[in-house]
């Protein structure tokens, strides 16, 4: 367990250099992050490379007993290199190039940008790579951010089609794939398929979809490049990357795949105010937060869901490279951060899996486009509260590594996968539907009932698991049946969500009966399905414990064929189902199919978070998996081993019953104990 700091020593006057050095010895940090902006003052002129100010920083910061992470400066190409290749510039899908004067205006695809990011890169590596002081590095920063994912250039067409030709084989198998003959798309020659641009009023699902995993593939290609340049200019080092939560444009499985481990940016109260449009509950006045939490805490419960994806990026701990220390500068509102806040956010990333943490950034910027950011120092190089913050996480230490060396084991866990997610924004049927969405649904519930939940992708080991939710398997084909099947042979529950087994993997409707190839392991056939407009439900009723009431928003009705039904529609108004329902007695809302030693159940409806809950606590009592269904709304508990942890976010005092045991917390503040 250590901390560290993101620092910018070419921000800075060198001769304050070591009175930085020495206030960061004071807080305790080991780590110091430097260089991922700084190409410009790297490679001032083509070929020109000043390196004499960085190793006078690593010497400074390096004798100050801090090891030193470097960043590769790719995410900013100097003003020399976009002025005479423009061509390197990203193209929107309006066909509009970005310009010099902001970071991740390159192409992924350029090679005349890939040949000069190998050469930055080299001579970093030649200069540093063996370097005992330098531990690790960070490849470019943040990729995709700004909304960069995808280029449209002729660089990107070009590759996209050699891309679909790898992978299709035959212009006969894509135009299969992708449904060509409607509206008279079918391609004869591979140089007539473009990006599907905003020149397209609508665009070919499948075309589409394609378009996305290619443009992620750009980046998990990009960075391959620079692994391998590194892994052989600096052995024994870590490389990593900086990733961004709950970001949904690239499969961030995929990009991990090739690092040693994962960090990834944590700003609490600036990453809610991005994904809460899609993760709050249909019809929920998504434009404030919970009012539950105290105002400057952020959304725990999402910011435990980012920490969960990044965790399960490589299915181990993780560090944060960014966290945040006060209030930042690109949220809606950026609310002052109180004394406490920023101690409560760390123990809370620990708790999730950090087991390192670099803040950001050492001190407030006067320049240029970051100047309102908070840093542990202010802008005039004084402490602000995050430094305060530090000296208290300093007396908390032993305590923390206890934390961070208990296990880190979950029961549940839930299948994310980015094919899906991608599937469902382009053709959502309803527009307010979102996979996200949908899925916050199930891990809310589980986090709400101090449940540890894992997000994993299909592919994972799924056997350590007593409880699986897909909560949306929306691709489905014979092998994710199989994977699937084998997780609940071997004697695991699997939960089921809706609009499951719907497309193909080339996002085609299945011409199967739903849910498609997952209909066997399922048990059911899904006999109809809607979209409900808000004022419209269907009552329903079960044996469950709570689990009753109204299903709302989206309803499927199942019919049984080797399943049991656990809970049923009730037909007091059978008009409110759109298909014919003749020979459905009672159209069944929650099946259960015994699999050999396990068993699936399918949900019909998107639950409400009081169903959730419900559900969720008989299937954990069943499985023996503990729970505490009386946790205070705003209060987050972990168990890690012999280790308990309890979080209020909020500004009350909280009463936490464990056991037979009731704790007290006091507003914003935290319980450790054995």
């Amino acid at each position: 367990m250590k901390f560290g700091v993101c620092y910018y020593p070419e921000h800075w006057p060198e001769e304050r250099w070591a009175e930085d050095a020495r206030l960061m010895n004071e807080l305790g940090l080991k780590i110091i992050r430097m260089a991922e902006f700084a190409w410009a003052k790297m490679e001032p002129k083509p070929g020109v490379y000043d390196w004499e100010w960085l190793d006078r920083a690593i010497d400074l910061f390096a004798n100050a007993s801090m090891e030193v992470v470097l960043g590769t400066p790719t995410c900013t190409p100097p003003a020399w290199l976009t002025r005479q290749h423009p061509e390197i510039l990203r193209v929107d899908g309006n066909g509009r190039s970005r310009n010099h004067g902001t970071r991740r205006h390159y192409c992924p695809n350029s090679p005349v940008y890939r040949k000069y990011s190998r050469q930055i890169i080299t001579q970093m590596g030649l200069r540093y790579g063996q370097d005992e002081r330098i531990v690790g590095w960070q490849t470019d920063n943040e990729f995709g951010g700004g909304k960069t994912a995808r280029c449209y250039c002729d660089d990107c067409a070009r590759e996209f089609r050699v891309w679909l030709e790898a992978k299709y084989g035959t212009l006969d198998a894509l135009n299969a794939a992708w449904g060509t003959m409607f509206w008279s798309q079918t391609y004869t020659d591979w140089s007539q398929i473009n990006p599907p641009g905003d020149d397209i009023n609508y665009k070919n699902p499948s075309h589409l979809l394609d378009f996305y995993r290619f443009s992620s593939d750009s980046y998990v290609s990009y960075q391959q490049e620079q692994v391998e340049l590194l892994r052989q200019l600096s052995p024994g080092r870590f490389i990593t990357h900086n990733f961004m939560g709950l970001y949904l444009d690239l499969d961030q499985f995929n990009l991990a795949a090739p690092l040693d481990f994962i960090t990834w940016d944590n700003y609490p109260t600036g990453n809610p105010d991005r994904w809460r449009q899609i993760l709050y509950p249909p019809g929920a006045d998504a434009t404030r937060n919970d009012p539950v939490y105290a105002y400057d805490v952020g959304e725990p419960i999402v910011q435990s869901m980012a920490h969960a994806l990044m965790r399960g990026l490589k299915q181990r701990p993780f560090w944060i490279m960014e966290q945040q220390c006060g209030h930042i500068n690109w949220g809606s509102l950026n609310p002052g951060i109180r004394p406490g806040t920023p101690r409560l956010w760390i123990w809370h990333a620990v708790a999730e899996g950090a087991d390192h943490i670099i803040y950001f950034r050492w001190r407030a910027t006067l320049m240029a486009q970051e100047q309102y950011h908070s840093g542990l120092l202010g802008h005039d190089g004084r402490p602000d509260v995050g430094f305060r913050d530090q000296k208290k996480l300093l007396t908390e230490m032993e305590q923390l590594k206890q934390l961070t060396s208990a296990p880190l084991d979950a029961s549940v866990a839930i299948i994310f996968n980015y094919d899906d997610l991608w599937t469902l924004q382009m053709l959502p049927h309803r527009q307010d539907f979102h996979y996200l969405r949908h899925l916050y649904a199930y891990y809310h519930a589980c986090l709400r009932l101090g449940i540890g939940v894992d997000l994993v992708p299909d592919t994972a080991d799924l056997s350590r698991y007593k409880l699986l939710i897909a909560p949306t398997a929306h691709l489905a084909d014979a092998a994710l049946a199989q994977r699937l099947h084998n997780y609940a042979s071997g004697g695991g529950t699997l939960l089921l969500g809706i609009r499951s087994g719907f497309k193909t993997p080339s996002n085609r409707v299945t011409d199967q009966p739903l849910p498609g190839a997952l209909r066997k392991l399922a048990g059911v056939t899904v006999t109809s399905w809607q979209s409900l407009p808000p004022g419209q439900a269907v009552p329903f009723r079960s044996e469950i414990a709570g689990f009753a009431g109204e299903a709302t928003y989206w309803v499927e009705t199942l019919g049984l064929e080797t399943a049991v039904p656990l809970a049923s529609y009730e037909l007091e108004r059978p008009d409110r189902f759109a298909a014919n329902l003749s020979g459905l007695e009672q159209p069944t809302a929650l099946a259960e199919n015994r699999v050999d030693r396990g068993r699936v159940l399918t949900l019909g409806f998107y639950p409400t978070p009081a169903q959730a809950r419900a559900l969720l606590q008989h299937l954990a009592s069943q499985l023996a998996i503990p729970s505490l269904p009386d946790l205070p709304a705003g209060v987050l508990t972990y168990q890690r081993g012999d280790v308990r942890l309890l979080l209020n976010f909020t500004d009350a005092p909280q009463t936490v019953t464990v056991g037979t045991t009731s704790h007290t917390l006091p507003p914003r503040d935290l319980l450790f104990y054995r």
